[in-house]
């Protein structure tokens, strides 16, 4: 479960209902993963420099601690691990990049849902198996662990942290029932893996000279492939032949590899099990869902989590979340003279309000970007400056005016009713709220940190009564249709497709959690 959720305090008086929490005020990201695997041993691409920049661009999906292992490939090389906690860029010093040598490798940012922040729980996981080293990056949350815990320690198991990740990488251990009559099975061992485990991740698995990349059956959590072309391809716009590739990635988000010279490929599949290898890849099984479900990939990807030039389902998030403020608008128009955003992921969904309704947009909110989401307070000062520290008024493109607010989601609210009374306070005339998204009603377990019921603002306070707890003078909501439709419009017709909206709607895709 996530670790470190606080605890609501409810204070009710007959003017209002004030909910306060901790210092996290909304949902937090999951893990990121990336891999690559050369295709020539000879070339030079500095295979550890790339990984830790692949990890860069994925630092938004996990900011606790960062970790990467390499090998040359070879039958009894050596893996190499650098392990730190905090950002990619302090992680790593200059030092252990030049020491992480090899020919492939895997690295893996981490926020805690399961097993606690600390240095035992950084991944990737490296363990000795039949047949060498392997090592294991994981993202997602296992919502059968205890099962699988008790089940691993009664065969004998010895467990080192506290994190789900290590059930998976244990189980990938044990020999297969079909057994190793002809060799090593990895297919089989991560079959049988997958067989237990039910969701959700997405993994990648390094052993030898090679890396398996791996999604559970209802590919609720993204990984994508790619491949590093040759960089006169990109600084001299070089047409660049089908078979030109300089190493194969799969990394959580496509984001990350236009910055090193990489091209989008293709999504792994739900259930898919893919072999990467300096031949290519190799899509090598499918394990199908329980009772032929719908795949349930999380909807809130879209929402808020990946950056907007990522590519999922073979659409961009800002395409999808620019389709979000378009319906938004169509749902819950404002009679207001500008339309904003709370800054970032917001932003296209508030640009593409703003145009379907013919109302300007202009920034209210200018927003510290170095404050980071782990700001320590030290003082009472600071405290009780709150979003102040944060966002700064750009009261000349407001004052006086009625502006209609857009975000992207609301978890517990403490921070949207603070940014209404900045604005008030600084001079706007009126303060609409338009969310694009429905509201947040379930936790999730399933790979994100979604507060309990009793912390969503949306279970505490009737819907009705939210825009008062605000401040505001209005709060809509996207609907649930709305948010699919947004969704399933760029995706084509003849590809299979399922979201998970469990958050949303309290529909779980898995029948039973241990919750």
């Amino acid at each position: 479960m996530a670790s470190g959720a606080s605890t609501p305090t409810v204070t009710r008086n007959e003017e209002s209902t004030i909910v306060s929490f901790g210092p996290e005020s909304g949902m937090r990201e999951e893990c990121g993963l990336f891999g690559m695997v050369a295709t020539n041993t000879g070339n030079d691409i500095n295979l550890s420099h790339l990984i830790h920049l692949g990890l860069v661009g994925l630092q938004h999906r996990g900011q606790e601690s960062a970790g990467i292992v390499t090998s040359m490939g070879g039958l009894n090389d050596p893996f190499v691990t650098r392990k730190a906690m905090g950002l990619v860029n302090g992680a790593f010093t200059d030092e252990d990049i030049i020491n992480l040598k090899g020919n492939l490798g895997i690295g893996h940012v981490r926020y805690s849902t399961q097993g606690l922040s600390d240095t035992s729980n950084i991944q990737p996981f490296v363990v000795e198996s039949l047949h060498g080293l392997i090592a294991v990056a994981h993202n997602g949350e296992l919502v059968n662990a205890h099962t699988i815990k008790n089940k691993l320690l009664k065969h004998g198991v010895g467990l080192s942290t506290s994190s789900d990740s290590e059930l998976i990488t244990q189980l990938l251990t044990h020999t297969p029932e079909c057994g190793e009559p002809n060799g090593p099975n990895w297919v089989g061992r991560i079959t049988t893996m997958m067989q237990q485990t039910i969701a959700s991740y997405s993994l990648l698995i390094m052993n030898k000279d090679r890396i398996w990349a791996v999604r559970d059956s209802y590919g609720n959590r993204p990984l994508c492939i790619g491949k590093l072309l040759p960089t006169d391809a990109f600084t001299e716009n070089r047409q660049v032949s089908q078979h030109e590739c300089e190493a194969w990635i799969v990394a959580s988000e496509s984001c990350t590899f236009h910055a090193m010279g990489a091209k989008y490929v293709r999504d792994v599949q739900p259930g898919e099990i893919v072999e990467v290898t300096k031949q290519g890849i190799f899509s090598k099984a499918i394990v199908p869902r329980p009772e032929a479900q719908p795949p349930a990939f999380c909807i809130f990807e879209y929402v808020y989590f990946a950056r907007p030039d990522t590519v999922f389902e073979g659409q961009m998030v800002a395409s999808v979340r620019r389709r979000c403020g378009k319906q938004l608008a169509l749902e819950w128009p404002a009679d207001v003279d500008l339309v904003s955003t709370v800054p970032e992921s917001a932003t296209p969904a508030a640009m593409e309000y703003a145009a379907q309704l013919n109302i300007p947009y202009l920034e209210v909110l200018c927003k510290n970007r170095y404050v980071g989401r782990t700001f320590i307070q030290p003082c009472t000062r600071l405290r009780k400056l709150g979003v102040a520290k944060k966002f700064g008024p750009l009261v000349d493109n407001f004052y006086g005016k009625r502006l209609v607010l857009i975000d992207d989601s609301i978890v517990r609210g403490n921070t949207m009713a603070a940014i209404v009374a900045l604005l008030k306070k600084s001079g706007a005339k009126e303060v609409h709220i338009r969310v694009a998204s429905p509201p947040i009603k379930y936790p999730c377990y399933m790979g994100i940190n979604i507060p309990t019921k009793e912390e969503l603002i949306a279970n505490i306070i009737p819907l009705d009564q939210i825009a008062k707890e605000f401040g505001a003078d209005s709060v809509h909501y996207l609907s649930l249709d709305g948010l699919k439709r947004a969704v399933s419009e760029g995706i084509k017709a003849d590809q299979e497709s399922g979201h998970c909206t469990a958050c949303l709607s309290g529909e779980y895709p898995v029948k039973r959690l241990e919750w």
